[in-house]
């Protein structure tokens, strides 16, 4: 069997392969319907923390609960113990990961309308999905759940570049040899990003992306709240009307058409009725940030005709936000006819991971690291810092085995003290640009007496000017996470790091 899983910010969608289709796997809801969704939900009853629709249930019986728990994998420095609070109770965020992954692989084998084959199969293969910006923490967190869960994961595809997948299984028509790019516009419930994706055949070859962590349908839900309280009168709210509020305007953004003229919900218990107008004029600064941030695939493709270049077969619109009728009607606006909604505008990121999961489907893809990897390391005995670009945000993840950087230098200190971050850019003397993330801080020992010795905080840094030949190996693998192996070629010794995991 061939699953592809979109690990969602407020659903998680399964996709699988059935001799080149790609159906959306249904779950049992509360109420015994199918639904296409496993909500990304956490509560906690009883003691005991509840996933998916047990914890719908819960919330519904007053749990406290944690919707959009995704989000917290896009902070900076973010590790596998870093605490989630809920009903002022704390968890580790691997394990609530780990919990989660492990309800949904339940509620697949007993719940789901391919129960009976998934248990029988003998083996299952998983692609599941990352923001196409995830830092290496993400990825990391995001694969070892997966895993600890019980899942054969054989890989880690970038969001938008899943949804390209679907958008030429589906779209292949409106491809040609003159026109043979598309730019996946992908607005999910917490992260914005965007690909221009080109498309030989059935190999997709990602030549750029960019992306915000923390824009989705998260914070449509908390525009149309904000209106709805002023419209109100802005009464006192105590939390647990606020998040009924919230999963209120969730539930009446979901709802609405072109058509749509006023939207109803109800503020500690009285109905407030506004106008879509005025939600969609608190929204458009959002949907202008998403248009802001992908203004350098845009902008580079300008020609006379309109705004997208004569290779860009149209924008593809894909993401559970992008299902607001502002959404396609701004973009239409500023690019015209070759706007695209998919018709499963949340699924299309696990269709495309079904047909990345499939061995017979023939796609191929060649995505890159979008976020470069650098290191900040002593100078002048320790009085200063410089910054040392390892692994450029451009380069090109394997499709199998790995890629590998090595460098060497003889080292002038007692100790290496190393400093490793994720980056966005970098300005014409080589210094870091815009967001830094600490991944890694790591001290090496160079003074063969200090060897073996595994807290080094204690040691000084001091310059010895006799240090030995230094090698560090760097290694990338297909699922965008780097390890570097630093050796003392004099001694032999050599340690071996995660960066972000």
């Amino acid at each position: 069997m061939h699953l592809g899983v979109d690990f969602g910010t407020t659903r998680t969608i399964v996709a699988r392969a059935d001799r080149g289709n790609y159906p959306v796997v249904g779950f049992v809801d509360p109420d015994g319907d199918i639904a296409d969704h496993f909500p990304s939900l956490v509560a906690l009853a009883d003691g005991q923390l509840r996933f998916g629709f047990e914890a719908l249930v819960a919330a519904r019986a007053g749990a406290p609960y944690l919707r959009s728990f995704k989000r917290l994998l896009g902070r900076p420095g973010i590790t596998a113990e870093t605490p989630v609070d809920i009903g002022g109770a704390s968890f580790g965020l691997l394990e609530v990961l780990t919990g989660f992954l492990t309800a949904l692989r339940k509620a697949l084998g007993h719940w789901s309308n391919i129960a009976p084959e998934f248990r029988a199969a003998a083996t299952c293969r998983v692609v599941a999905s990352v923001p196409a910006h995830a830092l290496g923490a993400q990825r990391f967190l995001t694969l070892e759940a997966f895993r600890q869960a019980g899942f054969d994961v054989v890989g880690l595809v970038n969001e938008p570049s899943a949804a390209g997948f679907e958008y030429t299984h589906r779209q292949s028509r409106t491809l040609t040899a003159r026109r043979n790019q598309v730019l996946v516009y992908d607005l999910g419930g917490g992260t914005f990003d965007a690909s221009l994706v080109e498309v030989t055949g059935t190999r997709h070859d990602v030549i750029g992306s960019v992306g915000v962590n923390r824009l989705g349908g998260d914070d449509f839900d908390l525009a149309l709240a904000e209106v709805v309280l002023e419209a109100a009168g802005n009464p006192p709210l105590d939390a647990g009307d606020a998040e009924r509020l919230l999963e209120e305007c969730r539930e009446a953004k979901e709802r609405l058409s072109p058509q749509s003229k006023r939207i109803t919900v109800e503020v500690a218990g009285r109905p407030v009725t506004v106008a879509v107008d005025d939600f969609y004029a608190a929204a458009e600064p959002l949907v202008d940030a998403s248009l802001e941030a992908m203004a350098p695939l845009v902008s580079a493709l300008a020609d006379e005709v309109d705004q997208l270049g004569g290779q860009v077969a149209g924008i593809y619109l894909v993401g559970g936000g992008s299902g607001l009728p502002l959404v396609p009607r701004m973009l239409r606006e500023r690019f015209g006819r070759r706007v695209h909604r998919s018709p499963y505008p949340a699924a299309s990121t696990a269709i495309g991971l079904a047909i990345a999961a499939d061995t017979t489907s023939g796609y191929a893809l060649a995505d890159r690291l979008w976020r470069g990897v650098g290191v900040f390391r002593e100078l002048d005995r320790g009085r200063a810092v410089g910054f040392d670009q390892l692994i450029d945000r451009n380069t090109a993840l394997p499709a199998s085995g790995e890629l590998t950087v090595t460098r060497r230098y003889q080292a002038v200190h007692n100790v290496g003290w190393y400093r490793f971050v994720e980056y966005a850019g970098v300005d014409a003397h080589g210094e870091p640009l815009g967001d830094l993330a600490p991944i890694a801080e790591v001290r090496f020992p160079f003074d063969p007496s200090l060897q073996g010795r595994f807290v080094l905080e204690d040691a000084a840094v001091e310059r010895w000017g006799h240090g030995p030949v230094v090698e560090e190996c760097y290694r990338v693998d297909p699922n965008g996470l780097v390890t570097v192996r630093i050796t003392d070629t004099n001694t032999g010794y050599s340690q071996l790091y995660g960066l972000g995991g």
